[in-house]
């Protein structure tokens, strides 16, 4: 019996969070719009990919992609986490289609920040430039969206971020190190 009650749970937890979608749907037609803050959030997602694509390292791009892919993976991950647990919280709504995840510091500001200062002076020592990216993320960025309203730390501490954004550049560092690329269809 215990396992339908779950199910009948679970199901019920679906429903609000339809809801809550629904809500924010209507936040961003009525509320956001037609504001500065919403299409500077628009202007997140595609400019850096624009940038990247002009100033990338075209001989480095799957190695990059793949770093950046990862970097949008697990910030994701983290993300989901810390929002579930109430650690922090997105005030503005970009893309009312899945909130939580559609955000332009996932999608774009993250990993494309993270490849840009992945092929600027690859021969630095990594964790002097992992430290620098982590510092202007974490103390600039996350801080410039707290003041606009992109970004409700609550009680998180910005120096987590910088943890965070530091994790995030070593994880993409070490997946562009990876000498196992080589062709499929090569013998």
């Amino acid at each position: 019996m215990a396992f339908e009650e779950g199910l009948a749970q679970s199901e019920k937890a679906y429903n609000q969070l339809t809801e809550v979608c629904s809500l924010f749907a209507k936040t961003l037609k009525e509320d956001f719009l037609s504001t500065w803050q919403w299409w500077f959030g628009v202007a997140l997602f595609i400019i850096p990919w624009i940038v990247w694509i002009i100033f990338r390292k075209k001989d480095s791009t799957g190695r990059l992609l793949l770093a950046g892919l990862m970097t949008i993976i697990l910030s994701l991950t983290i993300d989901l986490a810390a929002l579930s647990l109430g650690l922090w919280s997105y005030p503005m709504v970009i893309i009312p289609l899945a909130p939580f995840l559609f955000l332009p510091y996932h999608f774009s500001l993250a990993p494309v920040g993270i490849m840009l200062a992945l092929q600027i002076k690859p021969k630095m020592n990594p964790l002097l430039k992992g430290v620098v990216f982590a510092a202007i993320s974490a103390f600039g960025g996350m801080n410039f969206f707290d003041a606009i309203d992109f970004y409700n730390p609550k009680n998180w501490s910005t120096l987590y971020d910088f943890i965070i954004f530091l994790t995030l550049y070593f994880v993409a560092y070490s997946v562009t190190k990876m000498e196992s690329y080589t062709q499929l269809d090569k013998r």
